[in-house]
């Protein structure tokens, strides 16, 4: 039977993110994921690194703060898949009058390094006012849109985040195991015995010292079935769903639109070709934990764009959709898009003295997901000799340029591979960063590269993903460890599957 100092259910980003920083300080980790990593929550998000504009309505200062810290540090450890974007806000007084709208950026401005002390000053530039006919900033709008903001947050690869933080978690010595699901967990006196489910394998019983209940929508069903423990709090499951459809504008900028409904909209340059557009708020059961895309959040979401954009965006124009479930920490707040998007950790240490504890994560959202492990550890911290915090100094697999910018880096590998394909090379760097040469290896022309799926997926790539980020299946690959499946069409998806079926 294995030992672990702790145990962690659940490979989102932060089961992967605890699962990082526990290792790092020198905890014996595993962590177990029903599924793939990131294949729930973590992969359907807006794809954002932000402190939350419109958070500053429901006064989450806190909240709002931090993760504009967080926002400073993540573009320092992940710079391959952590950059800069300007994002554009059309002005409509009758929505929200300028004054607010002024009054909320200059918070975001300054909020998460003078007001509260977290960090140094932000490396983005500040927010301003903008004429929309100027500098392609109305590029795709109505031309009756003329005035409106800009600031600055940051685009991430979500589920590569995920993906790094577990390689990273797994450099430090920890164990993760995918496709595994914790059956049940009983407390033996100063240690759990946890029987996994795993596939392939069968099962088997682990011992550890604490458990994690990172199950993001799972959390209480991970409680009531697995661990059999109640406690009093509660998840409020929120279902957020995106469209992809063909790109609107040629510029670099995003958009926040604002709705009558006073929620806001983001349309967002993806994948060159695409915009991306997104997201709805819809409450949801406690068993609906697959989240599925609708008609109506369809409509919802071309309507809402359609009113800004010079060319109706209609569920004809719609490539490809995806939907997550967000679970949220019950605050008792009757309106889904009020409910708090902050984190709450419940630590629950048995009735006996010396029982090992167990630790339940309560909602988070993707930026401030390494604050959120490093509480976690504070939380355990009576129950393990840690060292100290350690995160926000190292950078994620492939961050260490070397001094060098990403476009630095970029032009140095087209000058050393230049008859390689550019474009590839570019989503290669901004899939891997620093580690892109581990997959080109001593390939400097295309059919080195391996077999050619189409979609900018080439063999070196699939073999690297399976051999060292978890791929068992075509969904792993062309959705999660890239995007190259919005690039494909059935057959060339087809291929893949064959291909990672014959290597299973």
């Amino acid at each position: 039977m294995a030992d672990f100092d702790l145990a962690i259910v659940g490979g989102g980003i932060n089961g992967a993110g605890i699962a990082r920083d526990a290792a790092g300080r020198g905890l014996r980790v595993l962590l177990v994921e029903q599924n793939d990593l990131a294949s729930a929550t973590s992969s359907a998000s807006t794809k954002l690194i932000h402190g939350g504009l419109r958070y500053l309505e429901y006064f989450e200062f806190r909240l709002v703060a931090e993760a504009l810290a967080e926002r400073e540090t993540l573009l320092a450890i992940a710079p391959h898949i952590v950059w800069p974007m300007e994002f554009v806000l059309p002005h409509e007084s009758h929505l929200r009058p300028a004054w607010m709208i002024r009054a909320g950026l200059f918070l975001y401005d300054h909020l998460g390094h003078r007001m509260l002390g977290f960090g140094t000053e932000s490396s983005l530039p500040r927010s301003k006012s903008v004429r929309l006919t100027l500098h392609g900033y109305g590029a795709g709008l109505k031309p009756e849109f003329e005035r409106g903001f800009s600031y600055y947050d940051c685009w991430v690869d979500d589920a590569r985040l995920v993906a790094l933080n577990a390689r990273s978690a797994a450099a430090h010595g920890a164990t993760i195991l995918t496709r595994t699901r914790l059956a049940s967990a009983r407390r033996e006196k100063d240690h759990w015995i946890a029987t996994l489910d795993g596939r392939p394998g069968g099962r088997r019983e682990v011992r550890a010292g604490a458990i994690v209940n990172a199950a993001g929508p799972w959390v209480r069903q991970v409680l009531d079935e697995a661990l059999r423990i109640r406690l009093s709090a509660s998840v409020r499951l929120v279902k957020g769903s995106h469209i992809v459809v063909p790109r609107i504008h040629e510029e670099h900028h995003a958009f926040i639109l604002q709705n009558p409904d006073r929620r806001v909209i983001f349309l967002i340059p993806y994948e060159r070709q695409f915009t991306l557009v997104g997201t709805t708020e819809v409450p949801v059961k406690r068993d609906e934990y697959k989240a599925r895309i609708t008609r109506k959040e369809i409509g919802y979401l071309c309507e809402a764009a359609s009113r800004y954009a010079s060319k109706p965006i209609t569920p004809g124009m719609v490539v490809w959709s995806y939907s997550g479930v967000r679970p949220l920490y019950d605050d008792g707040s009757e309106n889904p898009s009020a409910v708090t998007r902050d984190y709450h950790l419940l630590l629950d240490e048995g009735e006996q003295a010396g029982a090992p504890p167990v630790l339940s994560v309560f909602g988070g959202k993707i930026t401030t997901y390494r604050r959120l492990a490093e509480h976690a550890m504070e939380k355990l911290s009576a129950h393990f000799p840690l060292k100290p915090a350690w995160t926000h100094k190292e950078p994620l697999p492939g961050g260490d340029l070397g001094g060098r910018t990403f476009r630095g880096l970029l032009l140095e590998y087209r000058r050393r591979f230049p008859r390689l394909p550019k474009l590839w090379v570019a989503r290669l760097l901004r899939r891997h960063g620093a580690l892109a040469e581990e997959i080109i290896g001593d390939a400097r022309e295309e059919r080195k590269l391996g077999r050619n799926f189409g979609g900018g997926l080439y063999e070196c790539e699939l073999e690297y993903l399976v051999r060292n980020e978890w791929v068992r299946e075509a969904e792993d690959a062309l959705w999660r460890r890239t995007k190259c499946g919005l690039h494909m069409n059935a057959a060339q998806q087809a291929r893949v599957r064959d291909w990672l079926e014959k290597k299973a």
